[in-house]
């Protein structure tokens, strides 16, 4: 089975670029994102410690820490239910290629489990670009929802997710990944086609 892996951190365009290569390219599109609280809660009936701290944590408890350590406990939870992720890939059944993104795709989880470069690329934003897009989506306050400083803690959020994709981007440069920054520059059919280039998708 052909599988090819985005990976990268969050507002950076990864789920439009796999939903226009997956049209495009009829390959079968599994969005890791959709997922996220059942491979956790599956992670913390398995007694994994990040997992089964962060299912009884509040929105307070969660979005009003420092960045650094939210960043530090997203990587070791990604590190934990990765294994669930592999299983629902083994499962899917389809007569052409799966495109998948999400990111629990980490560069080190990649090299771990011998997935090549040309199998894989990351996406990451600039800390601009995320910042404007996040302010856009609806579910935001949502999440916030239970916070006593709601715009304290989307900093925290926003800056959370600045260390993970410098970080990733560091992964990536150690594993001799590929990874591209998404200013927004580009439209998302340029970023596409890049992806499609590098995959090598016909």
């Amino acid at each position: 089975m052909n599988i090819y892996y985005i990976g990268g951190s969050t507002c950076a365009g990864k789920s439009s670029v796999a939903e226009i290569l997956s049209k495009k390219h009829d390959l079968y599109y599994f969005k890791t994102d959709d997922f996220l609280d059942k491979y956790m809660q599956a992670g913390a009936r398995k007694g994994y410690p990040v997992c089964r701290k962060t299912a009884g944590m509040s929105a307070e408890q969660i979005w009003m820490r420092k960045p650094l350590l939210q960043c530090r406990e997203e990587f070791d939870i990604y590190r934990e239910i990765f294994e669930f992720v592999a299983a629902d890939l083994d499962r899917i059944e389809w007569k052409g290629g799966i495109i998948t993104e999400g990111t629990a795709y980490l560069p080190e989880l990649m090299k771990q489990f011998g997935v090549p470069g040309s199998r894989y690329i990351v996406i990451t934003p600039t800390k601009e670009f995320q910042v404007i897009h996040y302010r856009k989506r609806a579910f935001v306050p949502l999440v916030l929802e239970g916070c006593s400083d709601k715009e304290k803690a989307f900093r925290n959020w926003m800056d959370r997710d600045v260390l993970f994709a410098q970080e990733v981007r560091r992964q990536c440069h150690k594993e001799n990944y590929v990874s591209v920054i998404n200013d927004g520059n580009m439209d998302l059919d340029e970023l596409a086609n890049l992806v499609a280039a590098h995959f090598e998708l016909k």
